[in-house]
Formats: structure tokens, C-alpha cells, sequence
């Protein structure tokens, strides 16, 4: 299974959502996650990878299926880490950090067209990752990230750049992704980008957020648009 390019991805954390105020929602607890992830899934968002390690199983299950249910196919999902859940939930594939286990075990025990993406590091990561059978990987942290403590050093454009050359699956780059920085994303050669803060951190009643949204994944996607258009020649 290939990905669009460019590819916009979604990270989930539930921690940046206000509570729930609605008790007889089918999921109370994760209901403002799982309505974030629909909304976002709505207004163009490729690629939701829902990471949220301290639900159970079966909460994670739920979530999946309530999601995937309200956005017949108009996103894919991927799980982080849980290839057992996205087995069960029927996801379109798995995530893996990059000291989870070998890309190639999980290809092993998966359908072929069930995704699997990599966080990678450096150049040697990546290879070893696409040798594997990777998917696709995300790259990170290019720019300061406020979901990283502060002093978290980054891996800077110039790095970014030697993995996208290095590999020829697409290269998400993740960390400090904003309208401001994604064009420079885009220069150093990576097919997409993945955030958290960008399509968590708005809050507001949900025709405004999916409004903002729509207008973010544009603007995301015209970055790579410049980069991609037809060169004009010199006179």
C-alpha cells in the first residue's frame, strides 16, 4: 500500500483535548480524541497514527472502530507499536519506534497491503528500515518541537535531507511542523509531514476547528506544490 504525496499525518495525544462533557457518548472517555481524529480525517488529513500507549487493548479496539466506522476510508489509521490491535481493529497498519522490533517480523505476520511505518533517527535507520520492508518512515525532530522537553536536539534539515536521498520510500519529517517551516520540509526532499500540536493545540467549537484545519492541510499540501511545479527555464 503506497501513500499520496505529499502525505499529511496526524500524531494523536489526547492529553492536549479538554474532557469530555458528554456522559452518554459511546466512548466518554476518549469521545473529544475520537471526534478530534473524524474531524481531522474530514478535512484532508491522510494519515492518522493514533499514539496513545496507556490505553488497553480493548479501548484502542473501540477507538479504531468507532473511527474507522464515521470516516469510511477517508484517512488511513495506523496504531503505534500494537500490531495485534490494528489486526484486530482492522486498521490499515502499524506504526513502530525505532527500537521496537525488527520492520521485517512484523512484515512477516501482517497482509501485504497492511502498512508499516518507522520512526528513524539517522541514515543508517532508514536503509535498514526500507530494507526491511518498510512502508514509510517518519524523520524527526527537524525543527524545535514543543512536544519535546526543552534541549531535545534536533536533527536539522541537512539530516533530513541525506534520508530522503538515502531511501526510496517516502520520508515523513516530524518536529516543529508548521505553515512557517514546512516549505523548507518540502526543499530538503521529504514526501510529507506528521504533527501533533498543529491539529491538537486549536481548540474551539468544531465547524471553526474543521475549518482550521481544512486551511492548515492546504496550505501543508501548496508547500509541496511549489516544490514539485514545473521548473522555469532561465532566459
Amino acid at each position: 500500500m503506497t501513500l499520496p504525496r505529499p502525505c499529511v499525518c496526524l500524531v494523536s495525544d489526547r492529553s492536549r483535548l479538554p474532557p469530555s462533557t458528554d456522559p452518554n457518548a459511546p466512548l466518554p472517555a476518549l469521545g473529544p480524541l475520537a471526534d478530534r481524529l473524524v474531524l481531522a480525517g474530514e478535512a484532508g488529513i491522510d494519515l492518522l497514527q493514533i499514539r496513545e500507549p496507556d490505553l488497553s487493548a480493548g479501548e484502542l479496539i473501540g477507538l479504531i472502530q468507532d473511527v474507522r466506522g464515521r470516516l469510511q476510508g477517508a484517512s488511513r489509521i495506523v496504531v503505534n507499536e500494537r500490531v495485534d490491535v490494528a489486526l484486530a481493529a482492522e486498521a490499515d497498519g502499524v506504526h513502530l519506534k525505532s527500537d521496537s522490533i525488527p520492520t521485517a517480523l512484523v512484515r512477516r505476520h501482517v497482509p501485504a497491503a497492511f502498512l508499516v511505518g518507522r520512526s528513524v533517527h539517522g541514515v543508517e535507520e532508514a536503509r535498514a528500515a526500507a530494507a526491511e520492508g518498510a512502508d514509510y518512515l517518519i524523520f524527526g525532530t527537524v525543527f524545535p518541537s514543543g512536544s519535546k522537553p526543552r534541549g531535545h536536539r534536533t536533527a536539522g534539515l541537512d539530516a533530513l535531507a541525506v534520508v530522503t536521498a538515502a531511501v526510496e520510500i517516502p520520508v515523513l519529517a516530524i518536529g516543529g511542523i508548521s505553515l512557517n517551516t514546512v516549505a523548507a520540509a518540502a526543499e530538503a526532499g521529504a514526501d510529507g509531514v506528521a504533527a501533533i500540536g498543529l491539529f491538537f493545540d486549536a481548540a474551539g467549537p468544531m465547524d471553526d476547528l474543521r475549518g482550521r484545519i481544512i486551511q492548515t492541510v492546504s496550505g501543508l499540501r501548496r508547500a509541496f506544490d511549489r516544490q514539485s511545479g514545473p521548473s522555469i527555464p532561465a532566459p
